[in-house]
């Protein structure tokens, strides 16, 4: 079976074309290949197939095995996937997800996408939810970006105990299917640093919806503009609305790290010296 390598600023997924490949056991692929050292080692597996209703169909598994219904940064590594390799060669792709139908708008150069923008759809913002983890106080915002987020707002990402609470807090009782939290530094109105903790992925260096998910947070409380740039460990995000926050728009790159080819699970049943 091969495969490509491909990651969206450092959020990096392993992609099967299934207009060619055959997949019948996703979850279980995913924890094989996501496995470091023993594995490909990525956040996740992402399926490319054929779809009656888009121009393709993109099914997203954590690196544990659970489905994911969306990512931000996964579906830009799709848009590029199709157009280079010549199965939707079109600037404007529609790609059916489990959080429905993205658009894709893609910049290229000569054969090669550069950049792609995704319009995201409508966040939906619920009531803060106060709580206290660890003896640390918390305001959590909840957010759903086709997927479930929590963005909580602090003043230094990095000495903020990501690794403590960002396990605890996924599993919530208040979040009774899990949840992708967001630890997000306010610097200016245009300007956002952030640390996530990924539902099934630990933390990650990178989540596309929850970049959106923490701009619709901090834009419903007039906290930023209409246009900011979201810092992440690996790189930055370009997140906008141009409708007053009814839909959101996520831009960013898209790169292919390797290639390789997959044979499946080998074992040695007795070593004698």
């Amino acid at each position: 079976m091969r495969f490509i390598k491909m990651q969206g600023t450092g959020n990096d997924y392993i992609y099967i074309d299934c207009f060619q490949e055959s997949v019948s056991a996703p979850e279980q692929l995913a924890v094989e290949l996501c496995r470091l050292h023993f594995g490909v080692g990525a956040d996740g597996i992402i399926l490319i197939e054929p779809s009656k209703e888009a121009d393709c169909k993109m099914k997203m598994y954590n690196a544990d095995g659970s489905e994911g219904m969306m990512c931000g940064n996964g579906i830009r590594c799709v848009g590029k996937y199709v157009y280079e390799y010549g199965i939707v060669p079109k600037h404007h792709i529609m790609v059916e997800t489990m959080s429905g139908m993205k658009e894709l708008y893609l910049e290229t150069a000569g054969d090669c996408v550069t950049s792609v923008t995704v319009n995201m759809g409508h966040p939906i913002l619920k009531a803060a939810i106060s709580m206290t983890e660890k003896g640390i106080p918390l305001v959590i915002h909840p957010v759903s970006m086709g997927n479930p987020h929590g963005v909580i707002w602090v003043t230094d990402t990095e000495c903020f105990p990501v690794e403590a609470l960002g396990p605890v807090l996924e599993h919530a009782s208040v979040f009774p299917n899990g949840c992708n939290i967001e630890f997000a530094h306010i610097l200016s109105r245009s300007r956002v640093r952030m640390r996530v903790w990924e539902r099934g992925s630990q933390e990650t260096l990178s989540c596309g919806s929850g970049a959106c998910a923490v701009f619709a947070a901090a834009y419903a409380q007039g906290l930023v503009k209409e246009e900011i740039t979201v810092e992440l460990a690996g790189g930055k995000l370009y997140i906008c609305t141009p409708d007053a926050g009814e839909t959101v728009f996520l831009k960013g790159s898209a790169e292919v790290v390797f290639e390789g080819s997959y044979q499946g699970k080998r074992s040695v049943s007795s070593v004698s010296f």
